[in-house]
C-alpha cells in the first residue's frame, strides 16, 4: 500500500502534464511506469486457461486495457490508479479472449447448467448443496461432475465491461461510482447485495471460502493456493469454480428479485 501511494505521488506531475496539458510524452511515461500491472494481472488470469492461449496474447490485450485506463482515469479524484487500471486490464484481456472465441459454446452451456443447478437447489434447500446433490440433479456421475468443473473453470471470470443484463448497455463498471455520488436507491440495493453475498459466502464450504479468500483478498495465484492448502492445482481450480458458480446463483436470485420489485 505504501509503495502504491509513493508511486502515485511520484507520477502526479506526469498526470498533470497529460490530463491538464495533453502532453503525449507524459502519457507514454505513465503507460511505461505501470506496465508491471499488465504482467501481474495477465499472470493471474493465465492460471487455468488453455495452453493454446499464449502469455503474449494476454499481455497484448492487457496493454490495451492499460492505455484505456490512462486515457480515462481522473487523477484529481484522489483514487488509486493501480486498482482502477487492474480492473481495466483484466476486462480488456477477458474481452480479447472472448472475441477470439476461446471458450467453446458447449463449455459455456455446461457452465450455465451448473450455475442454474446451484441457484435452484440452494434456493430450494436454503443451504449449501453437496456435489452428490448437484450430480443427481444434472443426472451425471460425481466423477463426470468433477470433470465438468474442470472444463468450465476457465469461464469463472467476468469482465466489468460486460452488461448487467443482456438487453442493457449499462455495465458493471458503471456501478463503480464515487461513494459521494450514491443515491438512496443505489445504497439500498447495494446493502441487500452485500448482505446476500455475505450469506452466500457463509454457505460455501470451508475449503471454498479459503480459496476465495486467498485468491481475491490475499491475491495468491491458484498454484500458490494449492501449495498452501496441500492440494493439487486442478482441485483448487474446481473449488474456485464451485464457489463462483454458487455466488453467481445468489447474484442471479438477487437480480431477479431486484427487477421484479422495480
Amino acid at each position: 500500500m505504501i509503495e502504491q501511494k509513493q508511486s502515485q505521488l511520484a507520477n502526479i506531475e506526469l498526470w498533470k502534464q497529460w490530463k491538464e496539458e495533453g502532453w503525449v510524452p507524459a502519457k507514454q511515461s505513465l503507460i511505461e511506469s505501470y506496465l508491471p500491472l499488465v504482467d501481474y494481472v495477465s499472470s493471474r488470469l493465465a492460471i487455468g486457461l488453455p495452453k493454446s492461449v499464449s502469455k503474449e496474447d494476454l499481455s497484448s490485450f492487457g496493454v490495451m486495457g492499460l492505455i484505456d485506463a490512462v486515457e480515462k482515469f481522473d487523477y484529481a479524484r484522489g483514487l488509486q490508479f493501480e486498482t482502477y487500471a487492474s480492473w481495466r486490464i483484466r476486462g480488456s484481456i477477458i474481452d480479447g479472449l472472448r472475441q477470439g472465441d476461446w471458450v467453446p459454446r458447449s463449455v459455456r452451456e455446461k457452465a450455465k447448467k451448473v450455475e442454474d443447478a446451484y441457484q435452484k437447489l440452494e434456493q430450494q434447500y436454503l443451504r449449501s448443496v453437496t456435489d452428490a446433490e448437484i450430480s443427481a440433479y444434472l443426472q451425471v456421475s460425481e466423477t463426470d461432475f468433477q470433470q465438468m468443473l474442470q472444463d468450465i473453470s476457465i469461464t469463472t471470470v467476468c469482465s466489468i465491461d460486460d452488461p448487467i443484463r443482456e438487453e442493457d448497455s449499462e455495465t458493471r463498471l458503471s456501478l463503480l461510482v464515487d461513494e459521494k455520488a450514491k443515491n438512496p436507491e443505489f445504497q439500498v440495493n447495494e446493502f441487500y447485495l452485500k448482505d446476500s453475498l455475505a450469506k452466500a459466502i457463509e454457505r460455501l464450504t470451508e475449503k471454498e471460502r479459503t480459496v476465495v479468500s486467498l485468491f481475491y483478498f490475499e491475491e495468491l495465484s491458484l498454484s500458490e493456493i494449492a501449495e498452501v492448502m496441500c492440494l493439487s492445482p486442478s482441485r483448487i481450480s474446481q473449488l474456485h469454480s464451485k464457489a463462483i458458480l454458487r455466488l453467481k446463483g445468489v447474484l442471479g436470485r438477487f437480480k431477479n428479485q431486484l427487477f421484479q420489485d422495480s
